[in-house]
Protein backbone atom coordinates (compact mmCIF):
# COMPACT_ATOMS: atom_id res chain seq x y z
CA UNK A 1 0.00 0.00 0.00
CA UNK A 2 1.28 3.64 -0.53
CA UNK A 3 2.29 6.00 1.81
CA UNK A 4 -0.65 7.88 1.21
CA UNK A 5 -3.31 4.65 1.28
CA UNK A 6 -1.70 4.03 4.47
CA UNK A 7 -2.34 7.44 5.70
CA UNK A 8 -5.76 7.42 4.42
CA UNK A 9 -6.46 3.65 6.37
CA UNK A 10 -5.34 5.57 9.50
CA UNK A 11 -7.59 8.86 9.36
CA UNK A 12 -10.32 6.32 8.63
CA UNK A 13 -9.60 4.05 11.68
CA UNK A 14 -9.71 7.11 14.17
CA UNK A 15 -12.47 8.25 16.77
CA UNK A 16 -13.99 10.90 16.04
CA UNK A 17 -13.04 13.78 18.77
CA UNK A 18 -16.32 14.52 20.71
CA UNK A 19 -18.41 17.71 20.23
CA UNK A 20 -17.87 19.92 23.44
CA UNK A 21 -20.85 20.07 25.36
CA UNK A 22 -22.56 23.69 25.87
CA UNK A 23 -22.16 23.65 29.86
CA UNK A 24 -25.30 23.24 31.76
CA UNK A 25 -27.31 26.50 32.97
CA UNK A 26 -27.76 26.43 36.69
CA UNK A 27 -31.49 28.03 37.34
CA UNK A 28 -31.64 30.22 40.15
CA UNK A 29 -33.19 28.29 43.36
CA UNK A 30 -35.27 29.79 46.12
CA UNK A 31 -31.82 29.79 48.46
CA UNK A 32 -30.92 32.51 46.16
CA UNK A 33 -33.70 34.76 46.14
CA UNK A 34 -33.68 34.06 50.18
CA UNK A 35 -29.93 35.33 49.93
CA UNK A 36 -30.60 38.21 47.71
CA UNK A 37 -33.62 39.58 49.67
CA UNK A 38 -31.58 39.01 52.85
CA UNK A 39 -34.78 36.54 54.21
CA UNK A 40 -35.58 32.92 54.88
CA UNK A 41 -36.57 30.57 51.89
CA UNK A 42 -39.76 30.00 53.70
CA UNK A 43 -40.62 33.62 53.05
CA UNK A 44 -39.90 33.44 50.14
CA UNK A 45 -42.35 30.78 49.26
CA UNK A 46 -44.91 33.07 51.40
CA UNK A 47 -43.77 35.94 49.14
CA UNK A 48 -44.11 34.57 45.83
CA UNK A 49 -46.78 31.71 46.16
CA UNK A 50 -49.08 33.63 47.76
CA UNK A 51 -49.38 30.76 50.29
CA UNK A 52 -49.24 31.98 54.01
CA UNK A 53 -48.72 35.84 55.10
CA UNK A 54 -46.17 37.86 53.91
CA UNK A 55 -46.26 41.90 54.88
CA UNK A 56 -46.74 43.81 51.39
CA UNK A 57 -42.67 44.94 52.17
CA UNK A 58 -41.52 41.93 52.68
CA UNK A 59 -43.31 40.89 49.66
CA UNK A 60 -42.44 43.43 46.88
CA UNK A 61 -38.52 42.63 48.48
CA UNK A 62 -38.54 39.52 47.12
CA UNK A 63 -40.31 39.51 44.04
CA UNK A 64 -37.61 41.97 43.49
CA UNK A 65 -34.58 40.11 44.21
CA UNK A 66 -36.58 37.17 42.63
CA UNK A 67 -36.83 39.76 39.26
CA UNK A 68 -33.27 40.49 39.77
CA UNK A 69 -31.58 37.00 39.00
CA UNK A 70 -34.07 35.74 37.16
CA UNK A 71 -35.96 32.93 39.17
CA UNK A 72 -38.75 31.61 37.62
CA UNK A 73 -41.24 29.13 40.36
CA UNK A 74 -40.79 25.84 38.93
CA UNK A 75 -44.77 24.89 39.02
CA UNK A 76 -43.95 21.57 38.26
CA UNK A 77 -41.73 20.41 41.46
CA UNK A 78 -44.36 22.51 43.52
CA UNK A 79 -46.94 20.10 41.88
CA UNK A 80 -45.08 17.24 42.91
CA UNK A 81 -44.24 18.04 46.68
CA UNK A 82 -47.51 19.11 47.40
CA UNK A 83 -49.99 16.42 45.09
CA UNK A 84 -51.49 19.52 43.51
CA UNK A 85 -51.74 22.25 41.05
CA UNK A 86 -52.28 26.00 40.74
CA UNK A 87 -53.44 24.90 37.18
CA UNK A 88 -56.91 25.32 36.04
CA UNK A 89 -57.86 22.98 33.06
CA UNK A 90 -60.06 24.66 30.33
CA UNK A 91 -61.49 22.65 27.65
CA UNK A 92 -63.18 24.37 24.73
CA UNK A 93 -65.03 23.11 21.84
CA UNK A 94 -63.94 25.85 18.73
CA UNK A 95 -61.05 28.25 19.93
CA UNK A 96 -61.39 29.99 16.11
CA UNK A 97 -65.70 30.62 17.40
CA UNK A 98 -65.23 33.97 18.97
CA UNK A 99 -68.31 32.73 21.78
CA UNK A 100 -65.24 30.19 22.61
CA UNK A 101 -62.29 33.08 22.66
CA UNK A 102 -64.33 35.55 25.05
CA UNK A 103 -65.54 32.44 27.33
CA UNK A 104 -61.89 31.65 27.94
CA UNK A 105 -61.22 35.20 28.55
CA UNK A 106 -63.53 35.83 30.99
CA UNK A 107 -61.97 32.33 33.06
CA UNK A 108 -58.29 33.07 32.17
CA UNK A 109 -59.55 36.93 33.55
CA UNK A 110 -60.61 35.69 37.14
CA UNK A 111 -58.13 32.81 37.43
CA UNK A 112 -55.18 35.34 36.96
CA UNK A 113 -56.35 36.86 39.72
CA UNK A 114 -56.66 34.51 41.97
CA UNK A 115 -52.86 33.24 40.86
CA UNK A 116 -54.11 30.59 38.97
CA UNK A 117 -52.77 29.26 35.59
CA UNK A 118 -55.15 28.58 32.47
CA UNK A 119 -54.42 25.35 30.62
CA UNK A 120 -56.64 25.77 27.95
CA UNK A 121 -57.34 22.91 25.58
CA UNK A 122 -59.12 23.53 22.06
CA UNK A 123 -60.73 19.64 21.24
CA UNK A 124 -62.90 20.99 18.53
CA UNK A 125 -66.03 19.20 19.57
CA UNK A 126 -64.36 15.95 19.10
CA UNK A 127 -65.38 13.20 22.18
CA UNK A 128 -62.31 11.21 22.12
CA UNK A 129 -60.45 14.47 21.71
CA UNK A 130 -62.05 15.46 24.93
CA UNK A 131 -61.39 12.36 26.65
CA UNK A 132 -57.73 12.50 25.90
CA UNK A 133 -57.82 15.94 27.13
CA UNK A 134 -59.64 15.22 30.49
CA UNK A 135 -56.68 12.13 31.27
CA UNK A 136 -53.88 14.92 30.48
CA UNK A 137 -55.61 17.19 32.61
CA UNK A 138 -56.07 14.36 35.48
CA UNK A 139 -51.94 13.47 34.84
CA UNK A 140 -51.36 17.32 35.78
CA UNK A 141 -53.46 17.11 38.62
CA UNK A 142 -55.41 20.01 38.45
CA UNK A 143 -57.78 20.64 40.94
CA UNK A 144 -60.76 21.83 38.83
CA UNK A 145 -61.43 21.84 34.93
CA UNK A 146 -64.30 23.90 33.07
CA UNK A 147 -65.34 22.37 30.05
CA UNK A 148 -68.26 23.19 27.31
CA UNK A 149 -68.87 19.24 26.87
CA UNK A 150 -69.57 17.21 24.00
CA UNK A 151 -70.51 13.87 25.90
CA UNK A 152 -71.18 13.30 29.55
CA UNK A 153 -67.93 10.99 29.98
CA UNK A 154 -65.88 13.79 30.14
CA UNK A 155 -66.82 15.49 33.09
CA UNK A 156 -67.76 11.98 34.84
CA UNK A 157 -64.37 11.11 34.19
CA UNK A 158 -63.01 13.96 35.71
CA UNK A 159 -65.81 13.98 38.64
CA UNK A 160 -64.69 10.15 39.43
CA UNK A 161 -60.76 11.00 39.99
CA UNK A 162 -61.71 14.13 42.27
CA UNK A 163 -61.83 16.91 40.31
CA UNK A 164 -64.28 19.51 40.31
CA UNK A 165 -66.04 20.60 37.21
CA UNK A 166 -67.98 23.30 35.96
CA UNK A 167 -70.03 22.44 32.77
CA UNK A 168 -70.14 25.79 30.91
CA UNK A 169 -72.77 27.04 28.42
CA UNK A 170 -74.49 23.70 28.21
CA UNK A 171 -75.89 20.98 30.43
CA UNK A 172 -75.82 16.73 29.04
CA UNK A 173 -78.25 14.51 30.36
CA UNK A 174 -78.44 14.33 34.98
CA UNK A 175 -74.90 15.96 35.21
CA UNK A 176 -73.50 16.05 38.99
CA UNK A 177 -71.73 18.71 38.78
CA UNK A 178 -72.30 22.38 38.57
CA UNK A 179 -73.39 24.51 35.42
CA UNK A 180 -73.03 28.00 33.89
CA UNK A 181 -75.43 28.55 31.20
CA UNK A 182 -76.88 31.38 29.23
CA UNK A 183 -80.78 31.71 30.21
CA UNK A 184 -81.65 30.27 26.75
CA UNK A 185 -85.27 29.89 26.90
CA UNK A 186 -85.64 33.45 28.16
CA UNK A 187 -83.57 35.08 25.15
CA UNK A 188 -85.22 33.11 22.90
CA UNK A 189 -88.50 33.68 24.01
CA UNK A 190 -87.66 37.71 24.18
CA UNK A 191 -86.26 37.50 20.71
CA UNK A 192 -88.98 35.56 19.02
CA UNK A 193 -91.21 37.75 20.45
CA UNK A 194 -89.37 40.74 19.18
CA UNK A 195 -90.54 39.86 15.89
CA UNK A 196 -93.87 38.47 16.55
CA UNK A 197 -94.54 42.45 17.43
CA UNK A 198 -93.48 43.86 14.70
CA UNK A 199 -96.16 41.59 12.45
CA UNK A 200 -94.52 38.54 11.58
CA UNK A 201 -96.25 35.00 11.90
CA UNK A 202 -94.35 33.23 9.36
CA UNK A 203 -90.54 32.56 11.47
CA UNK A 204 -88.11 30.34 10.39
CA UNK A 205 -86.12 28.95 13.05
CA UNK A 206 -82.30 27.63 11.97
CA UNK A 207 -81.25 25.50 14.77
CA UNK A 208 -78.44 22.67 14.71
CA UNK A 209 -78.97 20.80 17.99
CA UNK A 210 -82.04 20.25 20.77
CA UNK A 211 -79.98 17.25 22.76
CA UNK A 212 -78.02 19.61 24.47
CA UNK A 213 -79.06 22.14 27.09
CA UNK A 214 -78.50 25.33 24.98
CA UNK A 215 -80.32 24.08 21.62
CA UNK A 216 -82.88 22.56 23.93
CA UNK A 217 -83.61 26.28 25.74
CA UNK A 218 -83.83 28.08 22.41
CA UNK A 219 -85.79 26.04 20.93
CA UNK A 220 -88.58 26.09 23.99
CA UNK A 221 -88.05 29.70 23.90
CA UNK A 222 -89.19 30.19 19.93
CA UNK A 223 -92.15 27.81 21.05
CA UNK A 224 -93.38 29.62 23.99
CA UNK A 225 -92.96 33.08 22.78
CA UNK A 226 -95.63 31.80 19.73
CA UNK A 227 -97.77 30.80 22.73
CA UNK A 228 -97.30 34.02 24.40
CA UNK A 229 -98.67 36.18 20.96
CA UNK A 230 -101.44 33.20 20.40
CA UNK A 231 -100.03 32.80 17.02
CA UNK A 232 -99.75 28.87 15.29
CA UNK A 233 -96.48 27.63 15.11
CA UNK A 234 -95.71 25.53 11.67
CA UNK A 235 -93.25 23.04 12.55
CA UNK A 236 -91.68 23.01 8.91
CA UNK A 237 -90.60 26.59 9.45
CA UNK A 238 -87.90 24.47 12.29
CA UNK A 239 -85.20 23.69 10.07
CA UNK A 240 -82.68 21.96 11.73
CA UNK A 241 -78.90 21.37 10.32
CA UNK A 242 -75.01 21.50 11.04
CA UNK A 243 -73.09 23.72 13.61
CA UNK A 244 -71.50 24.58 10.43
CA UNK A 245 -71.64 27.82 8.05
CA UNK A 246 -71.91 26.22 4.67
CA UNK A 247 -74.38 23.40 5.95
CA UNK A 248 -76.57 26.33 7.49
CA UNK A 249 -76.18 28.81 4.08
CA UNK A 250 -77.96 25.04 2.08
CA UNK A 251 -80.57 24.89 4.66
CA UNK A 252 -81.32 28.42 4.88
CA UNK A 253 -81.78 27.79 0.43
CA UNK A 254 -83.90 25.13 1.07
CA UNK A 255 -86.35 26.90 4.00
CA UNK A 256 -86.75 29.66 1.28
CA UNK A 257 -87.61 27.71 -1.68
CA UNK A 258 -89.46 25.25 0.20
CA UNK A 259 -91.69 28.22 2.41
CA UNK A 260 -92.63 31.47 2.79
CA UNK A 261 -91.24 33.49 5.79
CA UNK A 262 -90.74 36.75 6.73
CA UNK A 263 -88.33 36.32 8.98
CA UNK A 264 -85.49 33.59 10.36
CA UNK A 265 -83.81 33.49 13.70
CA UNK A 266 -80.74 31.51 13.58
CA UNK A 267 -79.71 29.70 16.69
CA UNK A 268 -75.94 30.90 17.14
CA UNK A 269 -73.83 33.33 15.27
CA UNK A 270 -72.24 30.05 13.13
CA UNK A 271 -75.54 29.46 11.84
CA UNK A 272 -76.45 33.12 11.35
CA UNK A 273 -73.45 33.58 9.27
CA UNK A 274 -74.50 31.18 6.83
CA UNK A 275 -78.08 32.72 6.70
CA UNK A 276 -76.70 36.23 5.65
CA UNK A 277 -74.64 34.56 3.27
CA UNK A 278 -77.74 32.65 1.48
CA UNK A 279 -79.79 36.13 1.66
CA UNK A 280 -76.82 38.42 0.45
CA UNK A 281 -76.54 35.78 -2.61
CA UNK A 282 -80.29 35.85 -3.23
CA UNK A 283 -80.45 39.62 -3.00
CA UNK A 284 -83.07 40.01 -0.69
CA UNK A 285 -83.30 43.46 0.94
CA UNK A 286 -82.86 43.04 5.16
CA UNK A 287 -85.38 43.96 6.55
CA UNK A 288 -87.69 45.07 3.80
CA UNK A 289 -88.65 41.87 2.34
CA UNK A 290 -87.07 39.77 5.09
CA UNK A 291 -86.23 40.17 9.00
CA UNK A 292 -82.78 38.35 10.19
CA UNK A 293 -81.94 37.92 13.95
CA UNK A 294 -79.42 36.01 15.72
CA UNK A 295 -78.85 34.39 19.27
CA UNK A 296 -75.22 35.07 20.59
CA UNK A 297 -73.50 38.38 19.58
CA UNK A 298 -70.22 38.39 18.03
CA UNK A 299 -68.00 41.92 16.86
CA UNK A 300 -69.29 40.84 12.98
CA UNK A 301 -72.81 41.26 13.67
CA UNK A 302 -72.56 44.80 14.65
CA UNK A 303 -70.10 45.67 11.21
CA UNK A 304 -72.60 44.09 8.70
CA UNK A 305 -74.89 46.27 6.84
CA UNK A 306 -77.39 46.24 7.96
CA UNK A 307 -76.36 45.03 11.49
CA UNK A 308 -78.19 42.40 13.38
CA UNK A 309 -80.18 42.23 15.74
CA UNK A 310 -79.26 40.16 18.63
CA UNK A 311 -79.57 38.48 21.85
CA UNK A 312 -75.97 38.64 23.66
CA UNK A 313 -75.26 35.79 26.52
CA UNK A 314 -72.53 38.59 28.00
CA UNK A 315 -70.02 35.77 27.29
CA UNK A 316 -66.92 36.93 29.01
CA UNK A 317 -69.25 37.28 31.93
CA UNK A 318 -70.19 33.44 31.84
CA UNK A 319 -66.59 32.54 31.97
CA UNK A 320 -66.06 34.74 35.13
CA UNK A 321 -68.97 32.80 36.69
CA UNK A 322 -67.38 29.38 36.25
CA UNK A 323 -63.95 30.74 37.08
CA UNK A 324 -65.82 32.18 40.55
CA UNK A 325 -67.71 28.97 41.18
CA UNK A 326 -65.16 26.61 40.41
CA UNK A 327 -62.60 28.38 42.76
CA UNK A 328 -65.32 28.82 45.66
CA UNK A 329 -65.42 24.86 45.00
CA UNK A 330 -61.61 24.36 45.11
CA UNK A 331 -61.68 26.82 48.32
CA UNK A 332 -64.79 24.91 50.36
CA UNK A 333 -66.81 27.95 50.18
CA UNK A 334 -70.28 26.16 49.12
CA UNK A 335 -72.53 23.58 50.34
CA UNK A 336 -72.00 20.28 48.24
CA UNK A 337 -75.67 20.47 46.56
CA UNK A 338 -74.66 21.69 42.85
CA UNK A 339 -75.47 24.75 41.39
CA UNK A 340 -77.02 25.96 38.29
CA UNK A 341 -75.47 29.58 37.47
CA UNK A 342 -78.05 31.32 34.55
CA UNK A 343 -76.03 34.18 33.10
CA UNK A 344 -79.04 37.01 32.00
CA UNK A 345 -79.55 37.14 28.31
CA UNK A 346 -80.15 40.64 26.67
CA UNK A 347 -81.63 41.32 23.43
CA UNK A 348 -80.14 43.97 21.13
CA UNK A 349 -82.10 45.30 18.77
CA UNK A 350 -80.30 47.05 15.13
CA UNK A 351 -81.17 47.38 11.87
CA UNK A 352 -81.95 43.86 10.81
CA UNK A 353 -85.34 43.18 11.77
CA UNK A 354 -88.40 45.57 10.58
CA UNK A 355 -92.12 45.57 10.03
CA UNK A 356 -93.34 42.33 8.16
CA UNK A 357 -94.11 43.11 4.65
CA UNK A 358 -97.42 43.18 3.98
Amino acid sequence: MSPRGQQAARASTQTPSPTPQQPAVRRPTVQDVAREAGVSPSTVSRALHTRGYASPAVRARVQAAAERIGYVTDHNARNLRSRTSTSIGVLISDLRNPFYADLAAGIEEELRAAQYQMVLVNDDGDPAEELRAAETLLAMRVPGVIVTPVTAKCPQLLQDNGVHVVCADRELGRSKGDVVLSDNKAGARELTGHLLNLGHTRIGLLIDETKWSTGAGRLAGFRAAHLDYLVDLDEDLIAYTSFDAGAAQATTRKLLNDHEVTAIISANNVLAHGALAELKDRRVKIPRQISLAAYDDVPWMSLVQPSLTTVDQSTVEMGRSCARLLLARIRGELPPQRRIVRVPARLIVRGSTGPAPR
